[in-house]
């Protein structure tokens, strides 16, 4: 018996409308009507301006601050279900809160969890997302999670500069495990920038381990939130010798004063995806587009398809 498709329908939130924009047109469709209506003291209710009746709908939006945004989509997901949507698919490109994975001191939250239950219990019934803070994160669900991988958008662009004496970087210890795989594509070495925090958003240290001589260096890391780590990695990697350095984040939350600080850094410049719009341009950041990957894996999603046959890299 052959599979049966129920009809797909995708909404964007009101946090990634540009993005939403390009995965429909890339998946070949539009974005379907839904309302956000605001009262005169900030409370807002999402209304879908269609019949969502047995259809399969992607809610697609972001959980960067504002925190709105993670509870526009809480309501969106219980206006679907509500309106007897057949399979509830929230799509959250840069998914908020992922920085808080465990307890690290005492009496503090779990916040990603926290996120991942509010989820579960609005009524989704899968999640796509992109390069979680912490992978681990997947395991908070009791639903599917589609984790898609940003490489396969940064590793053909970094082929592209046709950077001869390439080594890939890590601003952190704990990033360097995503470091070794992006350097399997190229076969380059790895070094590792040491850091000892004061607090958050604050480096009382940074120490390189590892030789950059003459290497043009490429900074990898999932978010880049004030830009401190990735200026102060920067500087330190040109003063120890290397010929150029690059960055590369998936997740620009450019809080602060992170343009300012990229901008006045040793830079050449910082690559990273539209899961989260920008504020502003910047003459060294440079976005590229996941519009055409969470389309592919959407269908894929309808059509029974396999995820993992989107994280080959060409």
């Amino acid at each position: 018996m052959p599979l049966q498709f129920n009809t797909v329908k995708l909404f964007a939130g009101s946090g990634s409308i540009e993005l939403s924009k390009n995965i429909a047109a890339s998946y070949g469709g539009q974005l379907g009507d839904v309302v956000l209506s605001r009262f005169s003291d900030g409370e807002f209710q999402p209304h879908f301006n269609e019949s969502i009746r047995g259809c399969d709908v992607f809610l697609i939006q972001s959980t960067n601050q504002p925190t709105d945004n993670l509870m526009e989509l809480l309501m969106m997901v219980d206006a679907a279900r509500r309106a007897s949507a057949h399979y509830i698919i929230a799509v959250i490109p840069y998914f908020g809160l992922a920085r808080q994975d465990r307890k690290d001191k005492p009496r503090v939250a779990i916040g990603s969890k926290l996120v991942a239950n509010l989820l579960v219990a609005a009524g989704i019934h899968r999640i796509m997302t992109m390069d979680l803070h912490a992978a681990q994160i997947q395991a908070f669900f009791d639903v599917p999670v589609d984790h898609l991988d940003a490489s396969v958008i940064f590793v053909p662009y970094i082929k592209s500069l046709g950077l001869g004496n390439l080594t890939i970087a890590s601003p952190d210890m704990g990033g360097s495990y995503r470091a070794r795989g992006f350097a399997k594509f190229f076969n380059a070495e790895v070094v590792i920038c040491d850091k000892r925090r004061k607090r958050a958003n604050e480096i009382e240290s940074m120490t390189l381990i590892g030789d950059v001589t003459d290497q043009d260096i490429v900074l990898i890391d999932d978010i880049c939130d004030t830009a401190g780590t990735l200026a102060k990695a920067a500087g330190l990697i040109m003063e120890r010798g290397a010929r150029s350095v690059r960055a590369v984040c998936t997740h620009a939350v450019l809080s602060g004063k992170a343009y300012e600080t990229i901008e006045n850094s040793v830079l050449t410049e910082l690559i990273v995806t539209d899961t989260i719009p920008l504020k502003k341009e910047s003459p060294k950041i440079r976005v590229l587009t996941t519009a055409d990957l969470f389309a592919k894996a959407i269908e894929n999603v309808n059509e029974h398809g396999s995820i993992s046959q989107l994280f080959k890299v060409d």
